[in-house]
């Protein structure tokens, strides 16, 4: 959403200063603001530049449209691309998973609007910033268990660190969640009301440039309030309990014991997913836990993305929910049973490319 108006250049990247501030917008907002190659090699482009102006002291990142901040990556380029086999999805996602480095290590402030849809790639230009705020509109999640792939943009680092096992259940389940919730998992950090983040973001960019990054942090706290409480207020104890196993089965039949509504539809969601994903998944998280440094989980998402390119599940997950839209996807193998052990080391093996260093 358009929340300050400045003098804005560029076509899917917008930019502009207002104040101190350096303003990015991503603009696709009839695809729901979803990244394509050109929007985050100029993402980057205006990162460099506003890092290297003296005059700017913070970032501001927004979506441009009513519907959110971003829905994520181009699916569709990637599903064509592995079709063609052509490398321009592992051109991609090199891309992309550099950029949300770029974001986590970003030296100035890093303020982001995560109101809407903010959905895979959408959660990785916003939860690596330092400074996140949520609305009442904040839709979060990383759905790619539903689609045949895995959590990526360094999301296996994110939900990993976050408090008990509520990482584990919005991986695997793929369920979006509140702003409330997400600051709760450690996505965002405050809830602002809609109708006052134009206020405070004009207060923000009205603050002089020495005192802006000392200043953001008690500026957004005089307009953040308690959001609606959400999925994890509800079933906090419950989530902690069933997902934290270290096998898919295991999860599931503790999840069978249980007698809440949170239970038998978090149950009904992960049914639904591709087996082959949910098993990837659960040990990309566990093998996250173990890491020191985002940089390893994206080198170990990228070895896994190519994986993906490989497997039918992908391609039946983007035909189900993007090309025919019958949302009625046929999984091979169709059951926990039928996943072999091989196949999910597969998507662990190292590769020679390396995304850093």
């Amino acid at each position: 959403m358009r929340y300050l108006e400045a003098d804005y250049q560029g076509e899917e990247i917008l930019t502009a200063k207002k104040g101190a501030l350096g303003l990015i917008a991503l603009n696709r907002p009839r695809v729901l603001n979803s990244l394509s190659h050109a929007m985050v090699l100029d993402f980057g482009k205006a990162l460099d530049m506003f890092e290297a102006d003296p005059q700017v002291a913070a970032v501001l990142v927004t979506g441009e449209g009513e519907r959110g901040l971003c829905a994520g990556g181009d699916i569709r380029m990637f599903y064509e691309s592995g079709k063609a086999g052509d490398g321009k999805a592992s051109e991609f996602l090199k891309a992309e998973y550099r950029l949300n480095a770029r974001i986590a290590r970003f030296k100035k402030p890093y303020v982001v609007v995560m109101d809407g849809i903010t959905m895979g790639g959408g959660v990785g230009v916003s939860s690596h910033g330092s400074h996140r705020i949520v609305t009442e509109t904040t839709k979060l999640a990383m759905p790619e268990t539903g689609i045949g792939f895995f959590p990526d943009i360094g999301a296996t680092w994110l939900l990993s660190r976050a408090s008990g096992e509520l990482g584990t259940w919005m991986g695997l389940s793929g369920k979006a969640i509140n702003g409330a919730d997400a600051i709760t998992a450690g996505f965002a950090d405050w809830y602002v009301p809609q109708d006052r983040v134009a206020e405070l973001l004009e207060r923000i960019a009205a603050l002089p440039a020495l005192a802006l990054g000392q200043s953001i942090a008690s500026t957004i706290r005089d307009y953040t309030v308690d959001g609606p409480k959400g999925i994890f207020s509800e079933g906090r104890e419950m989530i902690d309990r069933c997902f934290a196993f270290d096998t898919v089965e295991e999860i599931i039949a503790a999840l069978e014991k249980e007698q809440s509504d949170l239970a038998a539809r978090t149950l009904i969601a992960i049914s639904a997913k591709s087996p082959t994903s949910l098993k990837v998944t659960l040990k990309m998280l566990r093998e996250a836990r173990r890491s020191k440094v985002l940089e390893t989980c994206l080198e170990r998402e990228f070895a896994g993305t190519l994986q993906v390119l490989k497997v039918p599940d992908f391609y039946e997950g983007i035909r189900a929910a993007i090309i025919d839209k019958d949302r009625n996807p046929k999984w091979s193998p169709a059951t926990l049973e039928g996943v072999k052990p091989e196949s999910v080391e597969a998507f662990f093996v190292a590769r020679d490319e390396r995304l850093f260093g």
